[in-house]
């Protein structure tokens, strides 16, 4: 049934129009790449890692917004394998927003049967960040809502990678033919395996590529982009993704 929501398109948006979103074609699967949070900040004549951790507080917007309008599965781009290259005050300050966010917040994804899950080299990350990544996943393993899936030291090029070496193995070691190797062979061993392909894209800042972010899975993905910073996304930046996604028609190469 067709919901009245606002929407608009600015770098500081503001509910200022209405139209309709239909309740009954969510995108199950949504992936966001966060993008903007130093720009915002400079913008404001603040230090980058402000804009951090205002991004850090949409977070918590948007995953309560997509769980109430029935998304499955929501995964944000919460920090790449590139990542690393930045200075160190800034990563460090990055390696302790998961914290901050789950220690503060993982009460409330209880409640309201939100289930955390990573994807990436999550040994690779501090102990720290391991520790209440871990503690997030274990007391939300039974819950049955949304999966809020975080990118955590993820690179879809290491993940392709990856996966090939593992089945590159099992071939030389006999335990697989590599003729029987299919897609769906290949998508078994991705870190997404258990989840549903993503159905839209959402990348927020004005920039338009997907920067090492789940190449394979995002082959049949709508892409939206917009260039509001992740600071200023709101709930109806949201909305108007999911409308734009709406009124498009997907053929998967057909007609």
């Amino acid at each position: 049934m067709p919901l009245n929501l606002p929407f608009i398109n600015r770098r500081d948006p503001k509910p200022e129009a209405e139209t309709e979103i239909d309740t009954t074609n969510i995108p199950k699967h949504i992936a966001i790449i966060m993008d903007g949070n130093g720009r915002w900040a400079k913008d404001k004549g603040l230090p980058r890692i402000a804009g951090h951790k205002e991004g850090m507080d949409v977070v918590k917007k948007v995953v309560r917004h997509a769980s109430d309008l029935g998304v499955e599965v929501l995964t944000l781009y919460a920090f790449s394998t590139e990542n690393w290259k930045r200075p160190k005050k800034e990563v460090d300050f990055l390696m302790k927003l998961p914290v901050d966010f789950l220690q503060t917040y993982l009460p409330e994804l209880v409640e309201n049967n939100i289930r955390v899950q990573t994807i990436g080299t999550k040994d690779l990350l501090p102990k720290h960040t391991q520790k209440a990544v871990d503690e997030a996943i274990h007391r939300t393993e039974n819950n049955s809502g949304m999966v809020l899936n975080f990118a955590l030291n993820y690179g879809s090029r290491n993940e392709i990678v990856e996966v090939t070496r593992m089945l590159a193995s099992k071939v030389e070691e006999g335990e697989l033919a590599a003729d029987s190797i299919t897609e769906e062979t290949f998508n078994s061993y991705l870190y997404t395996s258990h989840l549903c392909e993503p159905d839209l894209l959402i990348r927020t800042s004005g920039e338009q590529r997907l920067s090492n972010f789940l190449l394979w899975q995002l082959a049949y993905a709508e892409f939206w982009f917009t260039e509001v910073y992740w600071p200023s996304f709101t709930e109806y930046t949201l909305n108007e993704a999911i409308i734009n996604y709406q009124n498009r028609k997907r053929r998967y190469g057909g007609v």
